[in-house]
């Protein structure tokens, strides 16, 4: 029988190499402990079933961070409030701060501090995290994708071409 570490065609015996029982060469041997030494010496009750366990345990594991995932499948997600421009300004005049002041303070261009107010652009996460900490405000919610809805068109849920032209 072939060693199952190096290939060799050499006598092989039962080691237990990181938690896995292989039959390995006189060479390789050297690698991990024997088999049978250790199936005696186990008397805490755990038995060389509990480091199968662990091997399904990351089989389990593995298999799902392997798997392919649907993207379009997650039913909400996160995104920035409509009217995020207004509540920005309210939030930060109710606080009695005028833009420079505010603008300053989370270290942020005055120019680009007003074209959020105005809706004008659209703030990043990481921006969108420091303004709702300096106003107190939520400026994330969510909202529903529409993943799993009704589209009216087919009978099977999805949408075809049918959904988007106009019919007289």
């Amino acid at each position: 029988m072939p060693c199952e570490m190096c290939g060799k065609s050499a006598p092989t015996r039962s080691v237990m190499i990181d938690g896995a029982k292989l039959e390995v060469c006189p060479e390789c041997a050297r690698f991990g402990d024997d088999y049978k030494a250790l199936s005696s010496s186990q008397s805490s009750g755990q038995s060389t079933g509990g480091s199968r366990t662990v091997i399904e345990q990351r089989l389990e594991r593995r298999e799902k961070r392997m798997g392919t995932k649907d993207v379009y499948a997650q039913a909400k997600t996160v995104e920035v409030i409509e009217n995020y421009g207004k509540t920005i300004r309210e939030a930060r005049e109710a606080k009695g701060m005028d833009l420079d002041a505010f603008s300053d303070s989370i270290r942020e261009k005055k120019g680009t501090m007003a074209k959020i107010e105005a809706n004008r652009l659209v703030p990043d996460d990481k921006l969108i995290k420091k303004i709702e900490k300096a106003l107190d405000i939520k400026l994330l919610e969510t909202v529903s994708s529409g993943a799993g809805q009704s589209t009216g068109g087919g009978s099977s849920g999805k949408m075809t071409l049918g959904d988007f032209i106009k019919k007289k």
